[in-house]
């Protein structure tokens, strides 16, 4: 017999256990936007995935070659319904990091972010590594990049140095000696260094190739609502500074607290498209002052 039980304020309908998946067990999987579990012989999960529509992911995972593995394994499709993409991918973002299902290796939890901060030195700008425990990260300006390491953020420089011409020692990868950066002596820098190229053309190449990584402030002056509905029924995803506190549904006529509130990189990626640049994919609203 079937189970189910309330999750986030869905209900979360959970299959029989089969030798192997069943087509018919498959066939009950909804048209929906939602999160889907694949289980093995225990209930720990083997993955868990987001889609707008959870029956053609399913079935896209059995009938592929990425995933024989893991489907081989499974025994059960659980799933979560919700009302819009943006509820599922919170969603899934949070329960890979609570339950850290095998076959999932990214959306995994990082306690410490790096970035890059543009600070001004003498005449020159130059890319500082900062971590989220010296910086408030979405409420900081003048920071690029969100990063799982200091190295990470030291290949994104060097990266950018080989993109746009700039010079290794004022991006303080290494020392400058009296004939200048070792990249200027294979000519991949353009001289700012000793004074070849006016220092305020190498800022604006940083400055340029820095843009597309931009860390955006939060724009709001408090918590908002993002609003997502679907036949009739409406999800409040409540978001301040970019962290993700929770969600109210109407199924439930209930609020229910995200467990960890702490800014969360997935989470920013999953927000930021929606709330700088298009608004028009779910509604909008501040939250009310008054608890939900």
């Amino acid at each position: 017999m079937d189970e189910s039980h309330i999750l986030l304020g869905m209900t979360i309908v959970s299959s029989v256990e089969a030798p192997r998946l069943d087509p018919a067990m498959i066939a009950q999987l909804p048209h929906a936007p939602g999160i889907y579990i694949f289980r093995g012989e225990t209930t720990l999960p083997l993955y868990i995935g987001k889609s707008i529509d959870i029956r053609s992911r399913v079935l896209s995972h059995i009938r592929g070659e990425e995933k024989t593995r893991m489907i081989a394994q499974a025994r059960s499709v659980d799933y979560v319904e919700t009302a819009g993409d943006i509820g599922a991918q919170l969603l899934e973002s949070r329960l890979i990091k609570e339950h850290k299902p095998l076959y999932n290796i990214r959306l995994r939890r990082v306690k410490k972010l790096y970035s890059i901060r543009l600070l001004k030195k003498s005449d020159y700008l130059t890319p500082q590594i900062v971590s989220s425990q010296e910086v408030m990260i979405g409420q900081t300006d003048s920071l690029y990049g969100l990063f799982r390491s200091a190295s990470a953020v030291r290949s994104k420089l060097e990266e950018l140095a080989e993109n746009h011409q700039l010079c290794h020692g004022l991006l303080g990868l290494e020392t400058i000696n009296k004939r200048g950066c070792f990249r200027l002596q294979i000519k991949k820098c353009r001289g700012a260094c000793v004074g070849q190229e006016d220092i305020s053309y190498h800022d604006e190449r940083l400055v340029a190739g820095l843009d597309e990584l931009k860390i955006y402030i939060w724009p709001y002056d408090g918590p908002i609502d993002l609003i997502e509905q679907r036949e009739g029924w409406t999800q409040r995803h409540r978001i301040d500074q970019w962290r993700y506190l929770g969600t109210w549904c109407s199924r439930a006529n209930e609020f229910v607290a995200a467990t960890d509130q702490g800014f969360d990189l997935d989470t920013y990626k999953i927000l930021v498209r929606p709330i700088m640049f298009h608004p028009d994919q779910a509604l909008i609203e501040p939250a009310p002052t008054a608890a939900l």
